[in-house]
């Protein structure tokens, strides 16, 4: 089981975040050839939201490094497990509307072509771990059963270093209302090539049940809701990782927070970490 505490408490895997992108997926994604951004589309979602979104008007390309800077200034600034994520090639094909290919899982392959060659150079800047993000894989879940497992393990094909599929419900801060309380794709990813599942499960107050679907690849499980306005405390943390370990053996457990932070106060977002790391550190020194 991995997690928590820096100095008093240590995060174990560190990461650049967001900081430096407009979205978890856009800056990635409008940086590549065949990609139209001065028109764009619009998709609606599930929940109702409707985005202007790029449209595919050419063979989709990687032609330059996105964010292999944002990976060299990780790794110069910590000794620690340094992670980065992409967006996941399914959610990208989501999020475009496709004026070009007749075949859309050929645009999902080039999607994926593009975010291998991405990876590749991540892990020689220097990843530890690198994360596909892919919450649109609940969103359209017949099309995800065709394509999606293909298309995840040629994104990761050839990387060595760990690798994490992430899926979730969306930023607690945009999408309103209750959340589900399952996921319409998940056991499915048990095939894949990621050595590790990332999912959303304390804000939904997920049935944890759904863990042996995803036997015998790790589980990064979400302990921190980013709805909830006030810190989690360390035995709240270590009871949601006690729960996860009826149904994880501890060496596949990661507690994690349950998406990204950045729609919270700084101060919050590090209390919740810290919370993270002591709740960790707590269920730690109960299996030592």
């Amino acid at each position: 089981m991995r997690s928590a505490t820096w100095s008093a408490p240590v995060i174990d895997i560190i990461t650049d975040g967001e900081m430096r992108r407009e979205s978890y997926s856009n800056r990635f994604a409008t940086s590549l050839e065949g990609i139209e951004c001065g028109k764009p589309g619009e998709v609606v979602s599930k929940a109702g939201l409707a985005t202007l979104v790029p449209r595919v008007v050419g063979p989709i390309r990687r032609t330059h490094p996105v964010e292999v800077r944002d990976m060299e200034f990780l790794r110069r600034n910590t000794d620690r497990m340094a992670k980065i994520t992409l967006p996941g090639p399914f959610t990208m094909s989501r999020q475009a509307i496709n004026e070009h290919y007749r075949d859309e899982d050929e645009m999902i392959m080039d999607y994926a072509a593009a975010v291998n060659a991405e990876a590749r150079d991540l892990e020689k800047a220097g990843a530890d771990v690198i994360q596909l993000d892919e919450p649109w894989l609940r969103q359209d879940p017949a099309a995800a059963k065709r394509i999606a497992v293909r298309a995840i393990d040629r994104a990761l094909e050839g990387i060595t270093v760990t690798t994490v599929v992430h899926l979730c419900f969306g930023y607690a801060a945009v999408v309103a209302g209750q959340k589900p309380v399952g996921y319409s794709f998940l056991g499915e990813l048990g095939g894949c090539r990621a050595d590790q599942i990332s999912i959303e499960a304390a804000q939904p107050k997920l049935d944890l049940g759904v863990l042996k679907d995803l036997a015998p690849k790790k589980i990064m499980l979400g302990v921190i809701d980013l709805a909830d306005q006030a810190a989690e405390t360390s035995a709240v943390v270590a009871d949601r990782i006690r729960a996860a370990l009826k149904y994880v053996a501890p060496e596949r457990l990661v507690p994690a927070p349950d998406c990204g932070m950045k729609y919270l106060p700084r101060e919050l977002a590090f209390a919740k970490l810290k919370a993270l790391a002591d709740g960790a550190a707590m269920v730690r020194a109960e299996l030592a």
